[in-house]
């Protein structure tokens, strides 16, 4: 059967995962690890470096090293979000042709669904690497609260990595599969999702027939582990600046050590009470002087500084409660995922809240890939009894007289559903109407995000309000939604499906998708000739090693002088052959470079 992988899109990590015999595994990296960092990088040669490579040079090289774009895709530029980033990135970010957000890496722009086609291209070929074939299929996750914009972009990014994207599942929801998953469960849930970028709680009930049904879920695609580096990385400068004049994020390569450190001591705060954060030689003063920064934070500190960040996920579950009409003593097990979930305060906070400690049944940074794994398996096999019944995390209608937006689907609501409504025209004699399609909370239309629009046209003419058109929304399992108006009268109608915009055209999706394919044959092409150097270079070392021993044993004959100018002629071939990345040549190539040890080993062993 063909392999559905499922991959984890994470601010600041990523993984992938499969089902191998019935069991969800997350599959390692090259180097043993089973998360890759979200990191793309541009070297000075143009190479292209994603995950622990990327993050290693990230400070020699910050203004071409992007982190946590997540956080911008699907974005228009003029939101408060792309704001945000502006101010505190070290990388530039810039306005695109379609009021998107691009991302300038040195002389090119990329689109941030390009970035993240990097990362998942890598997901991609870490698990090629571990099946030894090619991977088409795959179920990727994104918040619950990701709009239909930062979905259609994300699933443009696995379009680009040259991945067919079956389903794009919600992180809280995948899981609670990997959580309910062989297990036989009647139980309703919390998950509490706090990762690098975003925030998403969701409440289930998990049924032990395979039912998995949200009753709803909420979230901020725009608060998480990022938030935190933040608030340490202020407390740090303003620091600085008190005791030096000089503000450290003036200059990119002291706001990405910065950046590093806050991380790094983010995370040790999580086991110690205080760390110290030691930075020598972090700029250079007016003076020319070297200065350095070296502070100690402790873990009160830290909670001082973010504590409101945490109070803001508690005020999110709070509602998604009061929505779902759930109470806490009906909570059975509350979930914690993501990497922010190990900070000892917002365990602290959410077993407060809930009232009951949290489950540490789950690794919070590969519990939604697997769950991702297992919802791919479920699709391709239709022997497997598991139904996933999801909401729409965000209410959809249309724009009324007056800038209003009117509700057709409310939030929270199981899809698919369809959902109907009777309008009436506003002026005498109005022959066409415009239905513009909007998704969000507000009750003033400019404030929701526009999906689409469309227009009615033709209507009998008639006194106002005397005309009746019927709206129908619907949407699918997949998410995507199509919407209907008719004039009751003459059945005359229109409709439209909402394919969201992730500011890309067909025509740069195309032109990505073939960049990356390139990009994926220079880079295995690039990998088999390493791993032929390697062994060759093992070889030829080998012979150098035994060549003084072997030329004094056999130089008193022709034979063996002979034989020395063959091997010597053995190694000079191999090096030219490394010189000219000959990958196929430097395959034959080894055999004559075995032959060549067997030989001088057997010289040694006879004289021996």
């Amino acid at each position: 059967m063909e392999k559905v992988i499922g991959i984890d899109l994470g601010t600041t990590n990523s993984c992938v995962a499969i089902v191998e015999g019935g069991t969800p595994t997350v599959i390692p990296n090259r180097g043993g690890y089973k998360t890759t960092p979200s990191m793309v990088a541009i070297t000075e040669a143009g190479k292209r470096l994603v995950g622990h490579i990327a993050k290693r040079q990230a400070v020699t090289n910050a203004e071409n090293t992007v982190y946590a774009a997540k956080r911008l895709i699907g974005r228009k530029w003029n939101t408060t979000q792309v704001r945000s980033a502006l101010a505190t990135c070290p990388y530039r970010i810039v306005e695109g042709p379609h009021d998107d957000v691009r991302i300038q890496l040195r002389d090119k722009l990329y689109s941030v669904s390009e970035i993240s086609a990097m990362v998942l291209q890598e997901m991609k070929i870490i698990a090629e690497d571990y099946l030894g074939h090619e991977v088409r299929k795959a179920v990727v996750t994104v918040p619950a609260y990701f709009n239909d914009g930062q979905r259609q972009a994300t699933k443009d990014a696995g379009a680009i990595a040259g991945l067919d994207v079956i389903r794009i599942i919600n992180e809280p929801t995948a899981a609670a599969l990997a959580y309910g998953f062989g297990r036989n469960l009647d139980r309703t849930v919390a998950v509490y999702d706090l990762g690098g970028g975003t925030f998403d709680i969701s409440i289930l009930e998990i049924g032990s027939h395979g039912v998995f049904k949200v009753i709803s879920t909420a979230g901020d695609t725009f608060l998480g582990g990022e938030d935190f580096d933040s608030r340490i990385i202020d407390w740090l400068v303003k620091g600085f600046q008190q005791e030096h004049g000089i503000d450290l994020r003036q200059d990119r390569m002291a706001l990405q050590r910065l950046k590093d450190a806050a991380e790094k001591a983010k995370c040790e705060l999580s086991a110690v009470r205080e760390t110290e954060i030691n930075l020598p030689f972090i700029i250079s003063s007016s003076r020319n002087e070297a200065l350095h920064l070296q502070r100690m934070l402790s873990r009160d500190e830290l909670e001082r500084l973010c504590n409101d960040l945490i109070e803001r996920t508690i005020k999110i579950c709070e509602s998604t409660l009061e929505d779902s009409g759930v109470s806490k003593d009906d909570i059975e097990d509350v979930i914690l995922v993501g990497g922010m979930t190990r900070v000892p305060k917002v365990q602290h906070m959410v077993a407060g809240f809930f009232g009951r400690e949290p489950c540490k049944g789950v690794h919070p940074d590969e519990v939604v890939a697997l769950g991702a794994a297992i919802q791919g398996s479920a699709l391709l096999d239709e022997q497997q009894e598991m139904v996933l019944l999801d909401v729409t995390p965000h209410t959809l209608g249309i724009m009324v007289v007056g800038g209003f937006f009117e509700p057709l689907i409310p939030q929270n609501t199981t899809v698919p559903t369809s959902s109907s409504k009777t309008f009436t025209t506003v002026r005498d004699n109005q022959t066409a109407v415009k239905i513009l399609v909007l998704q969000g909370e507000s009750q003033r239309a400019e404030q929701n995000e526009l999906l689409g629009e469309f227009i009615l046209t033709d209507l009998r003419r008639a006194a106002k309000g005397q005309v009746e058109i019927d709206v129908t929304f619907e949407i699918n399992a997949d998410g995507i939604v199509s919407v209907q108006a008719k004039d009751l009268e003459t059945g005359r109608q229109q409709s439209i499906t909402v394919t969201a915009s992730s500011g890309l055209t067909q025509d740069e999706i195309t032109s990505m998708i073939d960049e990356a394919k390139t990009h994926a044959v220079d880079r295995r092409a690039t990998e088999a000739f390493e791993g032929t150097r390697q062994e060759a270079e093992k070889l030829m070392g080998d012979i150098e090693r035994l060549f003084p021993q072997v030329e004094q044993i056999v130089s008193g004959s022709d034979f063996g002088r002979d034989a020395i100018e063959k091997a010597r002629g053995v190694l000079d071939r191999a090096r030219s052959l490394i010189e000219r990345k000959d990958v196929e040549g430097l395959k034959e190539q080894l055999e004559a470079l075995g032959r060549t040890q067997r030989m001088f080993k057997g010289v040694i062993a006879k004289t021996g």
